[in-house]
């Protein structure tokens, strides 16, 4: 039988190129693709080119990526995800800060982009492949013919809050070399690989440069407020502040550290309050995703995460008829549940799934 053949997802990163590496050891036949998402109409940021920004100029990546294959020995191209991801990532992304919400644009590019567009454009390419493969820290469990996505074994390292999002055909066609590896041991077998990014930086964030230049709205003067309505300063743009935002507001004269705790956008006021008010025991959610097609059951109880490095906590979830929208209390309240994350719901090491908290 021929070896099957896998495409991985190259992003110039220690974790994708150990993904290949290992892959490679397996004994498949590996190609590596990157996805092209920088819209040259974009102002650069003034830092420049950033290898630890997913959007950033691309032109050095590629150079530097097409040098690890052919180090690794394996074939590479480009794929163009541009339009797509403008459309689906980039117009999520500002819509949402328009509506005083803080959104998670990775969640999208995984689901929509990385995971959907690349392969099939790769495909539309007139590649042939079996499976698609990324170096998330995540599992993948074929059981009674369903796929359960599972958190990385090493748990300081899991990314399966990024993936809830996938679908049972995808999670069909997918590979993660890494999930049940650590961060050492990647590094160490990029080491063995003679590797260049074998210690490179991980990458922190989907954009290097100030977020205004991505948003660019008109400054749109308003209100900052107590939560009993009492005005107390100006802002420029709701958009500027997210939950749990204490640094610059510009305020003076209160007993306690004041915070942004919430985020009124049909009356363009930014709510500033003492931490105490950042702390809240429910949540409402939307557009769910239910990595096995459907909820486990209208009620159960399940623990969530309500941002990435958020320590899931217990909750009582009730799920609505239609199955796309969920109401959780928690059994502890919980600091700065912020609009436009996703809520990521978890029964141990198996996602359920999530969606976006209200």
């Amino acid at each position: 039988m021929d070896k099957k053949t896998i495409l991985v997802g190259l992003s110039g990163g220690v974790d994708s190129a150990a993904a290949a590496v290992l892959l490679k050891e397996q004994g498949y036949h590996v190609i590596g693709a990157t996805m092209m998402i920088w819209d040259p109409s974009l102002p650069v940021p003034q830092n420049g080119h950033n290898f630890n920004a997913c959007l950033s100029p691309e032109k050095e990546d590629v150079s530097e990526i097409r040098k690890l294959a052919e180090k690794i020995g394996i074939e590479y191209l480009t794929v163009d995800c541009r339009e797509d991801y403008r459309r689906a990532v980039l117009e999520n992304f500002r819509a949402e800060y328009a509506l005083g919400r803080t959104p998670n644009p990775c969640v999208i590019c995984n689901s929509q982009i990385k995971f959907g567009v690349l392969p099939r454009a790769a495909r539309a390419q007139g590649i042939h492949f079996d499976k698609f493969a990324t170096g998330h820290y995540a599992r993948i469990e074929e059981k009674d013919g369903k796929f359960l996505l599972k958190t990385g074994l090493e748990s300081a390292r899991d990314q399966s809050y990024f993936l809830h999002r996938l679908q049972q055909n995808q999670l069909a066609e997918i590979l993660f070399p890494l999930g049940d590896k650590t961060k050492a041991q990647i590094r160490e077998k990029a080491r063995q690989a003679g590797l260049s990014v074998a210690d490179k930086q991980d990458s922190q964030d989907f954009y290097c440069g100030d977020y205004n230049d991505l948003l660019n709205f008109p400054n749109k003067a308003g209100d900052l407020v107590l939560q009993d309505g009492t005005v107390i300063g100006k802002h420029n743009g709701i958009w500027g502040y997210t939950i749990g935002k204490r640094k610059g507001l510009g305020l003076s004269g209160f007993k306690e550290p004041m915070y942004v705790v919430g985020i009124d956008a049909g009356k363009n006021q930014v709510i500033i309050g003492p931490k105490t008010a950042l702390y809240k025991d429910t949540l409402q959610a939307d557009h769910m995703s239910w990595t096995l097609g459907q909820p486990p059951a209208q009620e159960f109880e399940c623990y969530i995460k309500i941002r990435n490095l958020h320590h899931a906590a217990k909750a009582k979830v009730k799920v609505s008829s239609d199955g796309q929208e969920i109401s959780a209390v928690f059994e502890e309240a919980q600091l700065s549940i912020t609009a436009g994350q996703s809520a990521v719901l978890y029964d141990g090491d198996i996602v359920l799934g999530g969606g976006v908290i209200l």
